[in-house]
């Protein structure tokens, strides 16, 4: 009797606490969702008056459209994570005053950017230069050599970053810890994903995967006639990644894929799940939350982009005026994307990727070719679990777990280490 009263008084204390933070969390999601609501009011009008072409929000229903909307592949797809959001004021059927606009997104119908994006000239440079191809760093070879650790040719390596980031994750980090021997054997190409870095980020465009497929084998493989590469990925440019792979399975070399996103699609609703364990509403921890506000309310997303993304400029100055240094390129990146974009990437990439990846995994694990898997155990960001997952759907995969890593430091921090555990990866693969 006296243990049960003891347990009783030492779970007490804890109980209470998440009994707390379950009621405070509940307030404040209902007010966002309130905030929402009339925020969709508000853009509704305001875009219609200060703007010439532009489109609907995803608050009422088009669900018709949830599929194929253009008779595309299913790369092509709209994510119904996008309709079927919860909201409590909108699932009330409450009616929504709106302005008159037309509800689709015709290819070069919507050229420049919004009102409430940055137009400076970094943000719009791609505009005036004409150029639709994505924005990509190459490190050539060293001309010293040019045969691998196993006497072959040089390699192709091409990187793909995560969501909020940019191709500085791999210029800034891991390339200046690339051995000798190395800089003499591969070429590596690192890529601004479509919508971000200095990327294009055109408003006629729903960044669905096969627009990111395609606008990777426009600016990559087709323009440098790559007939076989390696492939690295971080965090959502697994899910791009995993789709190229597939249909570049007999050009592959080797994929390292680092905290992959993944969800068994045998649940009807994985796209609803990704989202739920992603960015699940939840106050803590903190980057939880932020991926909740953001992949939740469009509108309320929209609105910090609009304080933080389309002033990114006085943002910076501050940022360096208080510390006295130059800012680190994960604070910059986190600005160098318009909402559409990122909003976009999060639902169609994300979200509608997860039912793919299966099928991209049975394609990969019949063509033999090595995949890699990178996770710490200390990630808040995906799921320990998404890498384990992945393993018992291609048991030939390789699983490595960092210890005391984040979804950060799973890279950073431990660059060289980082770097060696690549270059083992590519020196014994290959076909």
């Amino acid at each position: 009797m006296q243990r049960m009263t003891f347990g009783f008084a030492h779970k007490w204390p804890q109980e209470a606490v998440r009994s707390l933070t379950s009621t405070i969390g509940l307030i404040v999601f209902t007010l966002l969702d309130l905030l929402d609501f009339f925020l969709c009011i508000f853009y509704s009008f305001i875009d219609g008056f200060l703007e010439v072409d532009t489109s609907s929000c995803y608050c009422h229903n088009r669900g018709e459209q949830r599929t194929n909307i253009d008779g595309r592949d299913k790369e092509a797809e709209i994510s119904e994570t996008l309709y079927r959001r919860k909201n409590i004021f909108r699932d009330l059927g409450l009616p929504i005053l709106r302005a008159k606009r037309d509800d689709s997104i015709k290819r070069g119908s919507l050229v420049g950017n919004r009102w409430s994006d940055c137009n400076c000239e970094s943000c719009v440079s791609w505009q005036l230069n004409g150029d639709q191809k994505l924005h990509v760093v190459v490190s050539e070879p060293s001309p010293v050599a040019n045969e691998d650790c196993k006497g072959k040719p040089t390699e192709n390596v091409i990187f793909l970053h995560g969501f909020l980031s940019s191709s500085s994750l791999w210029t800034d980090v891991v390339f200046p810890n690339l051995s000798e021997p190395a800089k003499q054997s591969y070429r590596l190409f690192a890529v601004d994903l479509l919508g971000f870095g200095r990327s294009p980020k055109p408003r006629d465009c729903l960044y669905t995967l096969k627009d990111h497929m395609e606008m990777i084998e426009k600016s990559v493989i087709d323009r440098f006639q790559l007939n076989s590469f390696h492939l690295v990925a971080h965090s959502m440019g697994c899910i791009i990644v995993l789709a190229l792979a597939a249909k570049y399975s007999k050009s592959l070399k080797s994929i390292t894929l680092i905290a992959p996103p993944y969800f068994p699609s045998s649940d009807d609703n994985v796209s609803l799940t990704a989202l739920n364990r992603l960015a699940e509403r939840k106050l803590w921890p903190p980057l939880l939350f932020g991926s909740s506000v953001m992949s939740w309310y469009e509108h309320v997303g929209r609105s910090i982009c609009f304080i933080l993304c389309r002033n990114h400029q006085m943002w910076e100055w501050i940022l360096k005026l208080l510390t006295r240094r130059d800012l680190h390129f994960m604070a910059v990146d986190l600005t160098k994307h318009t909402h559409h974009s990122a909003w976009h990437t999060m639902h169609n990439v994300i979200c509608g990727g997860a039912k793919l990846m299966d099928e991209y995994l049975e394609v990969l694990n019949k063509s033999g070719v090595s995949i890699t898997i990178i996770q710490g155990d200390k990630d808040q960001v995906v799921p320990f679990e998404c890498s384990h997952n992945m393993k018992l759907k291609v048991p030939l995969a390789e699983v490595k777990t960092i210890s005391n890593a984040n979804h950060t430091t799973v890279i950073m921090g431990r660059e060289k280490e980082f770097m060696r555990d690549l270059e083992q990866i590519w020196c014994f693969s290959g076909k």
